[in-house]
């Protein structure tokens, strides 16, 4: 009997093209997929763990669908899953935490799901499991991760999709070099690895053929591509990129603009202390590359970049933004920052809170600093208080959304050119997919296609078009 398998997929894009390749290794096993929980023999639950609401989220999930299958007879002999970040990050403690879970698979395993399901059904015909597939953390049989990882997907590798038809995320690389005092991404997810140019470009080159209307590159650091495979001494972190030396993204993207069709690509993920004059002249040059950029920056004040070794000064930062202001015409910069990092002072916010009035980013959020076990921040001294954190990222909240509103009201009347994502729904080329604002268009204009609009109104993040 074929097994029927459901997939429950949270946090980011990246952890979504996850999602995808594990669906599309289950579809070429020819396994069914059904949206329905209640329906499925195994339910796989692609979890989060990159900072405490989003572990919070994974385990309610995953206790949800354990409670639910014990409350329903009719599923009482399904399988779960759990499978992503939350495995990886805390793989030798969860089997004994969660023993009602049947097995836990890390971020190598995405591409062994199907037999892995095979040997929890108890298949005839199921394959052996090597020693790479598990157990490998614990001596518990249902461990599947190896802490490790190594794999980056290619463009053979089998993917189902689960965005709209006219846009797609494609993972340029996997994993991070940077060592951030707040961030466990590089314990789950291991050493930055980028694919070949060759193999992004044939990824990319397929969807557009497909009728895909924009491309998202995206990985934990999208402007370190290529750099960790250039030969003689690896460069560090900080290292700006020089493509004489090999692939880069400057490199990746003029191939991506040679692609025929129509279509944009848009920059996610990049880090400012690897940012070049050629990648600025890059993207200016390069028709098909969205006049967008999305950089987190963190912080601004040199105490707290250091803190958070982040590799970059406050210099540095404002000199880099006025370049690419410069050298791109037309520049949507999408930034992020952390508030209440330990040992953030008054003078230290109010910094930040300055550098926002004085750089305007059209598109900008806020983090309140989330302390996480194994990260260096944990140890740190000075710790802010919960209600410190609260109130200064209101504070800074309410200053971008001030300048959100001015950069709205300097739109109208401008005519722009816009992706089409539903009936009446539209997005700027400063607008990414589940992230940014959008436009509310015209019905009649046809999903996935693009249309030049006149902007009238706005309201709130959103603008409005003229009709």
């Amino acid at each position: 009997m074929t097994p029927t398998v459901g997939l429950i997929s949270l946090g980011c894009a990246k952890n979504l093209i996850d999602s995808e390749v594990m669906i599309g290794h289950l579809a070429q096993a020819g396994m069914a997929l059904t949206p329905d929980p209640e329906l499925a023999d195994v339910l796989i639950i692609n979890t989060c763990a990159f900072i405490d609401i989003a572990k919070q989220e994974s385990i309610a999930t995953v206790f949800t669908a354990v409670k639910d299958r014990s409350a329903d007879p009719a599923r009482a002999r399904q399988k779960i899953i759990v499978a992503g970040c939350l495995s990886q990050r805390f793989a030798k403690d969860l089997p004994a935490l969660m023993p009602e879970v049947d097995a836990f698979i890390g971020l190598d395993q995405l591409t062994k799901v199907a037999p892995i399901i095979q040997h929890l059904l108890g298949a005839n015909n199921a394959p052996a499991l090597t020693k790479d597939e598990g157990p490998a953390a614990t001596a518990d049989p249902r461990d599947f991760v190896t802490l490790k990882p190594r794999f980056v997907p290619d463009y053979t590798t089998p993917r189902f999709r689960l965005t709209p038809d006219h846009f797609a995320y494609v993972k340029i690389a996997e994993g991070c070099n940077h060592t951030c005092s707040f961030c466990v991404i590089p314990q789950i997810r291991g050493r930055h690895r980028s694919r070949t140019q060759d193999s992004v470009v044939r990824e990319v080159a397929g969807l557009v053929s497909s009728g895909v209307k924009e491309i998202n590159l995206i990985s934990q650091d999208t402007t370190y591509f290529g750099m960790d495979q250039w030969s003689g001494e690896r460069p560090k972190p900080s290292s700006p990129v020089d493509s004489s030396k090999g692939e880069s993204l400057a490199t990746l993207l003029r191939a991506i603009n040679q692609i025929p069709g129509e279509f944009w690509v848009r920059l996610l993920y990049t880090h400012p202390a690897h940012w070049s004059d050629e990648l600025i002249a890059t993207i200016a040059a390069c028709d098909k590359v969205a006049k967008y950029v999305d950089i987190p920056l963190q912080h601004i004040s040199d105490r707290m970049l250091t803190a958070m070794q982040r590799v970059t000064s406050g210099a540095s930062i404002r000199d880099l933004l006025r370049r690419m202001r410069a050298g791109i015409p037309g520049l949507g910069i999408r930034t992020t920052f952390i508030v209440g990092f330990p040992g953030e002072t008054a003078a230290d916010f109010q910094e930040l809170l300055d550098f926002i009035a004085e750089f305007r980013f059209e598109r900008a959020g806020v983090f309140q600093y989330s302390k996480e076990e194994g990260t260096r921040a944990y140890q740190m001294a000075g710790h802010l208080h919960h209600m410190t954190r609260r109130s200064r990222w209101s504070r800074a909240m309410a200053a971008l959304q001030r300048i959100a509103g001015e950069t709205n009201q300097a739109q109208v009347g401008n005519s722009v050119r816009v992706l089409v994502d539903a009936p009446g729904i539209a997005r700027t080329p400063w607008d990414a997919p589940e992230i940014d604002g959008s436009v509310e268009v015209d019905a009649a204009l046809p999903v996935g296609q693009f249309a030049t609009i006149t902007i009238g109104d706005w309201r709130g993040y959103d603008l409005v078009a003229t009709q």
